[in-house]
This record gives C-alpha cells, sequence and structure tokens, in this order.
C-alpha cells in the first residue's frame, strides 16, 4: 500500500486537463505510442467534438523512482461548473489533486471553488502552471495568485507545459513525493466505495470502486449495502486504458467489479461493497445527494416511445449520477418525464446523448428551476414545473433559489458585467481585487434568471474573459406570476412559464411575437396570447392562408362575389372549431434564447 498514490487532476474549464493526463500516461509507458492520440481519456464522442470533459475518468499508471516501483491512480475531472457534481465523486476517491492553472488566464473563478472542496476533504494540492510554453504566458503573475490563494511556498510550484512535455518528470516525482499514500487496512473486513458506474449491453453494469479497507478477490460473495443485494464476482480489475482483469485487488486500489448485474437499480454511486460472510460494521459515508437546479421536461416524440425513454434515462443516469427523473404527463405533448439537470449545458449534454447513445429523439420544454410555495394555512410545496402551481387565491407567497455568484474579470469589464448581473435582479454583495487588474465581484441573483442564458451574454460581453462559478445560497420570497401562452383560446402547458411580475409583460410580448415567426401558418387565423390568470397582456395574430375564391368572377354584381367571400367564412370558422395547431421543437428552443 505505501507505494500507491490516488490523485485527481482539477482545473477551470480549458487550462489544459485532458492534454496534461495525455502527456502523464505517455511518460508513464500506459498507453502504446500506436494508441496516443489528442485527449485519451475522453472516450466519448461528444466531449471530443466540443474539446470538454463530460465524465471524469479513472486510469492506473506504474512509475519507478529511484529502483522503487509505484502504482499512481489518476482521475482526470471536468472543469465546467454543469459537472461539479463528478468532480466531487472523484476528489472523495483520492488522497491528492494536481490544481492547474493557465499560465496565460490566471486563476478562474471554477478553480477557486474546486480548490476548496479538495481543501474540505484533506487532500494534498500539488499546483502546477500549465501552458508556460505560450506567448502569451504570464507565469511570474500567475505565481503571484497562486502563493496569494493557497499560501504556498514559489518552490512548491510547478511549472509545465501539457502541449511540450515540461515539467512532467517534475509533476510525476512530486506525486510520489507529496502525495500521502491511501490509509487503510487490507486484513480489516472488507469496505469498498462505489464512485462510477457504466452500463455495458453484453456484460451489465460494471461498477467502480475505491478500496477503503480489506481485500476483494475473484469469484467472492459480495453485497452491497444500501440496497442490500449479493451478487458474486464474476470479474474484478482494474483500469488501465482498457479494463484489465486481476485475481485480487486490497485496500488502497481503485479498480473496478463486473457481477451480471442487469437493473440500473441496483448500483447507487456512493454505496459500500462489503462480504456476506464478514460484513463491515458501517457504510462509508458517501457523497452528498446531488441537488438539481434546473428542471426541464423530456417527452418522446413518438408516444409509444416512452417506456424506451425509461430504460434509456435509467442506463444513462448510471454513467451520470446527477440526472434525476420522475414521471409526467402535459396535455400538449402525452407522457413524459420531468427531470433535473445541474445547469443549461448539462441539460444539452444529456439530450445529446439520447440522440446518439440511445437513438431517442426527444422533445425538451421550457427549463425552470424548483420554487417553494406557501398557501394560507402555512404549508409549503415544492413545485418544479408552472403547471403544478396551485390556485391563486390559495397563494400565500411564493419562494424562489437565490444563488450567492462569483464573477472573476479584468477591471475593463466590470462596467457591462454590473448592468447585465443588476439587470437580471442580482444584488452586489462584495467586490475586491485579487491581483494586478483581476477583480472578483461577488453577487446574489435569483437562479431563475441566469438559467435560460445569463452565462452565454457574460462570455460575450467580457470577449470570453469572465469566468463565472456559482452555488445555491437561500430562497427569497419574491413576487412571481404565472404566464401562460394561450393558441386559439387554448393554454400550452409546455410554454408556460414563472417569471417576476416586472418582466411579465416584455417577456409574453416577445414570447409572442416569436412564435408568430415559428408557427406556421394554417387554413385559419391563429390567435396567440400571453396571459396571466384571466388578463391577456400581448397578442398576435397569425393571418389565414386564403384561397382568391373570387377570381372566377368578374363584371357582373358585387353580391356574388359577397356570397363566396361568406361561403368561404364559414368553411374557415367550422375549420377553427375543429383544427388544432402543431407547436414545432423549435418554438420551444427559441424561448430558450429570446434575448
Amino acid at each position: 500500500m505505501k507505494n500507491i498514490r490516488n490523485f485527481c487532476i482539477i482545473a477551470h474549464i480549458d487550462h489544459g486537463k485532458s492534454t496534461l493526463a495525455d502527456r502523464l500516461l505517455e511518460y508513464t509507458g500506459t498507453v502504446a505510442p500506436k494508441d496516443l492520440q489528442a485527449q485519451v481519456l475522453d472516450d466519448m464522442e461528444l466531449e471530443r467534438e466540443r474539446g470538454i470533459t463530460i465524465k471524469s475518468h479513472a486510469i492506473q499508471m506504474e512509475y519507478a523512482i529511484d529502483g522503487v516501483n509505484y502504482t499512481l491512480n489518476l482521475i482526470d475531472t471536468p472543469g465546467h461548473v454543469d459537472f461539479s457534481y463528478e468532480v466531487s465523486r472523484s476528489i472523495a476517491a483520492c488522497e491528492g489533486a494536481l490544481l492547474i492553472v493557465d499560465a496565460s488566464q490566471g486563476i478562474q473563478a471554477q478553480t477557486i471553488s474546486n480548490l476548496y472542496m479538495a481543501i474540505d476533504n484533506d487532500l494534498e494540492i500539488i499546483p502546477v502552471i500549465n501552458k508556460v510554453d505560450l506567448d502569451s504566458a504570464k507565469p511570474d503573475e500567475v505565481e503571484d495568485q497562486i502563493v496569494e490563494l493557497l499560501g504556498c511556498r514559489r518552490d512548491e510550484i510547478i511549472r509545465a507545459s501539457g502541449k511540450t512535455g515540461i515539467g512532467i518528470e517534475d509533476i510525476l516525482r512530486a506525486i510520489v513525493e507529496r502525495v500521502p499514500a491511501p490509509k487503510g487496512d487490507p486484513d480489516a473486513p472488507l469496505q469498498a466505495l462505489i464512485f462510477d458506474s457504466v452500463f455495458n449491453p453484453f456484460r451489465g453494469i460494471i461498477a467502480y470502486f475505491k478500496i477503503v479497507n480489506g481485500t476483494i478477490a475473484k469469484d467472492d460473495f459480495v453485497k452491497f449495502v444500501s440496497t442490500g443485494k449479493e451478487y458474486h464476482a464474476d470479474e474484478i480489475g482494474i483500469l488501465k486504458l482498457d479494463m484489465s482483469p486481476r485475481s485480487n485487488l486490497s485496500a488502497g486500489n481503485v479498480g473496478y467489479i463486473i457481477s451480471g448485474i442487469k437493473t440500473s437499480k441496483e448500483v447507487r454511486v456512493g454505496d459500500t461493497i462489503t462480504h456476506v460472510n464478514a460484513p463491515c460494521e458501517a457504510a462509508i459515508d458517501g457523497f452528498e445527494e446531488v441537488k438539481p437546479m434546473v428542471f426541464a421536461g423530456v417527452y418522446p416524440i413518438e408516444t409509444e416511445d416512452f417506456e424506451n425513454l425509461r430504460s434509456s434515462l435509467e442506463k444513462l443516469q448510471l454513467n451520470d449520477a446527477s440526472l434525476t427523473f420522475q414521471p409526467e404527463s402535459s396535455a400538449a405533448l402525452g407522457f413524459g418525464f420531468r427531470c433535473g439537470f445541474l445547469g443549461l449545458l448539462h441539460m444539452e449534454i444529456v439530450q445529446e446523448r439520447l440522440g446518439r447513445e440511445f437513438d431517442m429523439d426527444v422533445i425538451t420544454t421550457v427549463p425552470n428551476v424548483s420554487y417553494r410555495v406557501f398557501d394560507k394555512k402555512g404549508n409549503m410545496t415544492e413545485v418544479h414545473n408552472p403547471s403544478g402551481l396551485p390556485d391563486l387565491t390559495l397563494i400565500d407567497h411564493i419562494e424562489e433559489p437565490y444563488i450567492r455568484a462569483s464573477v472573476i474579470t479584468t477591471t475593463d469589464f466590470i462596467g457591462p458585467i454590473m448592468t447585465l448581473c443588476l439587470g437580471k435582479r442580482g444584488e452586489l454583495v462584495k467586490q475586491e481585487f485579487i491581483s494586478g487588474n483581476r477583480v472578483e465581484i461577488i453577487f446574489d441573483m435569483p437562479l431563475g434568471e441566469i438559467v435560460i442564458d445569463f452565462y452565454d451574454k457574460l462570455k460575450s460581453i467580457s470577449k470570453g474573459y469572465a469566468s463565472f462559478d456559482y452555488h445555491l445560497y437561500d430562497f427569497r420570497e419574491s413576487k412571481l406570476v404565472k404566464l401562460d401562452i394561450l393558441l386559439n383560446g387554448e393554454s400550452v402547458d409546455a410554454l408556460s412559464t414563472l417569471t417576476h411580475a416586472d418582466n411579465a409583460v416584455t417577456f409574453g410580448r416577445r414570447m409572442c411575437e416569436k412564435l408568430k415567426e415559428l408557427i406556421p401558418r394554417q387554413q385559419f387565423d391563429i390567435a396567440i396570447q400571453a396571459a396571466i390568470g384571466a388578463k391577456i397582456i400581448a397578442r398576435e395574430t397569425i393571418k389565414a392562408v386564403r384561397k382568391d375564391v373570387t377570381a372566377k368572377c368578374y363584371g357582373g354584381d358585387i353580391s356574388r362575389k359577397r356570397k363566396l367571400l361568406e361561403k368561404q367564412k364559414k368553411g374557415k370558422k367550422r375549420m377553427k372549431q375543429i383544427g388544432s395547431v402543431e407547436v414545432p421543437q423549435k418554438a420551444f428552443l427559441a424561448v430558450l434564447k429570446l434575448d
């Protein structure tokens, strides 16, 4: 055990974690030269296309220093704020962390929040300045920022470049020398923490675990503590680039177990594996329950695909523990699921993965957050969906979630960022200079305001320089109203939203204008209305496609034309009574991008 080191890599998005991981794998000879490619660990097609890490990946490396062989278990983590739950799980399985900071961009918001997460778990932090080979690199300035943030000595900071391989040897040596070996007793009863799982169509569910105490061998009879299910360990092993079977694994190691589990509910991330014959006394404290921030309805385009969608979401949940879902139905869209996501990027990725990995075409409704509704008797109910709102006469007040947001930027962009945040009903908490011309602005903001397009706007007004991080802070009373969209007097529940009373009229008007562009013309007039309760606040009309029925009348008395037009008018009226309006998927997406 004294020769095992478990560590993860944490950083802000785009600071070069995956590239640095590639170099570590190359230097330790874990990946054969023929298999080397950029972002080796990002094995999802989507990750490569977008150049982001979505899943944390575990891999084992062998490295020798001064004639002693060491086993290094590396977990590469995502950098985007929407995947911070993945980071928290990786941190729980490690004793040390490489904190990567880009030499040209310096410390950013996500760097700080990931760092605090690692410090809370008592991880040994190894600061690394990456991309020092760039012309725009400012390593001395970034070193000052790291010393100020961590309080470490300058000689503890390693300068490296994932692209050219500078400093990789120093990083490997630092991991061996600074990261503590895992603590644990190989002879104690087995205690292993599940930190991830994947679904394999041929072998069932594969769980990844870290052994805290004890030893596990092939064909052992094991039990998953929280579900109480018992299995035979058909295969155990370690995670190289592919899975590599072993006959036994002992405390401190990271590995996988295959036991022919078919149903996804039987494996929970954060569960403990132990032996049936000699069980451990207590389960390991797992991870905190994930709290979804954004809720949206996901519906199959064909109603009969409902069960397929359920099984696809269950398989996806194995691989992405931060996704939550429950069945719901909508008058406009039929049966589907109410899904909880950590943010908009997370929602987009889940939608994309459903399409690519499971061939599911889905419609996603307007995302919203969860509200607390208090009735006149003082009872509180959580509402995730505007259609679940009780009658207005019964409501005493509504509370909405507020976040504490931290924006790190250069002084040039303070003005536009302040305007953006205050326009989203934000309240300035404090503003402090970190170093040089970099400033951290902290706001309290309603989560409902940032859910739709805040991040995109922040990036565009700051030319990509501002970084953004947030956590749920508290719930505050707010003046919210339910805005309904009516088509020919029929409410479309998938388009209804809860919004602040001050924004309702402008939002309703813009929505009606947008829908007028997107809904195709029919044989009859379509009235699009935005309403709060019984009060109509905006209206647009899509004119009917009309046939010129008077074309054959030339000359003669006007009453002949009048008669034909009256006949057409009656036909249109009858058609309007039975006609239904199809709302295209583009309309649901357009609501997200109203600017």
